[in-house]
């Protein structure tokens, strides 16, 4: 009885050993390419503040220094996601058979090509419109002077954030060849999905206008059927 309940438990605390191998290899990694984006965050700062046009204000006497920090470690992780990614399938690909292993050389370049492909979507029509809609909203009444505190963190998500959903599609597909799900169930949960998008939009956006929710939700629900075109073809 115990021989037959320590088998079951080994097993357990081996893929407990390797999960926290994995976790300390994407921090180890994480940490690094943080500390790399760091020594640029004023080169990157700019870039991020160009759309907006104008100089930042800040009023918290440490909000300059955490500002720095905040675009350092977004910098970091978008850096580091080849890494990520390919550590989290070294994990999973060992519970799969020889045939479903042969993805994983698709699974890190396509991956790293769908999230920049999200976040220069999202820079390049997103948040220029968002950034217009917004900084021109009532013109009359309100004196547009953003600070760094919100801005910053309104950019950086949009961007990283929308990197992350433009990997729906892929995550999806395998998820299909692995009969987890099918193209009929999915088309099935639309209406789910739509409710979904618009609660990722809604905590996205940091504003609750329906301008900037559509712009976020539009792309979500589209990225959604395009996944069950791709969960047919698999």
């Amino acid at each position: 009885m115990s021989n037959s309940r320590n088998d079951k438990i080994m097993p357990l605390m081996g893929h407990l050993r390797e999960l926290r191998n994995v976790l300390i290899k994407c921090a180890i990694a994480l940490a690094i390419t943080t500390t790399i984006s760091f020594a640029f965050a004023t080169q990157i700062l700019q870039f991020l503040i160009a759309p907006y046009g104008s100089i930042l204000e800040t009023i918290d006497p440490t909000e300059n220094i955490t500002t720095y920090f905040r675009v350092a470690l977004v910098s970091g992780a978008v850096l580091a996601m080849p890494l990520l990614i390919y550590f989290i399938w070294s994990f999973i690909a060992p519970g799969l058979e020889a045939k479903e292993k042969r993805y994983v050389r698709y699974v890190v370049p396509g991956a790293t090509f769908l999230f920049l492909l999200g976040v220069a979507f999202a820079w390049g029509l997103m948040l220029p419109a968002a950034i217009g809609f917004l900084s021109t909203f009532a013109p009359t009444i309100f004196k547009t002077n953003w600070r760094a505190a919100a801005y910053i963190p309104f950019v950086t998500s949009l961007l990283f954030w929308i990197g992350v959903a433009f990997e729906l599609p892929l995550v999806i597909f395998f998820m299909a060849k692995l009969k987890i799900v099918t193209a009929r169930k999915l088309l099935n949960w639309w209406r789910f999905a739509v409710v979904g998008a618009a609660i990722v939009a809604a905590v996205i956006t940091p504003t609750v206008d329906p301008f900037n929710m559509a712009l976020v939700m539009a792309p979500l629900v589209l990225l959604y059927f395009l996944s069950i075109a791709l969960a047919k073809l698999a």
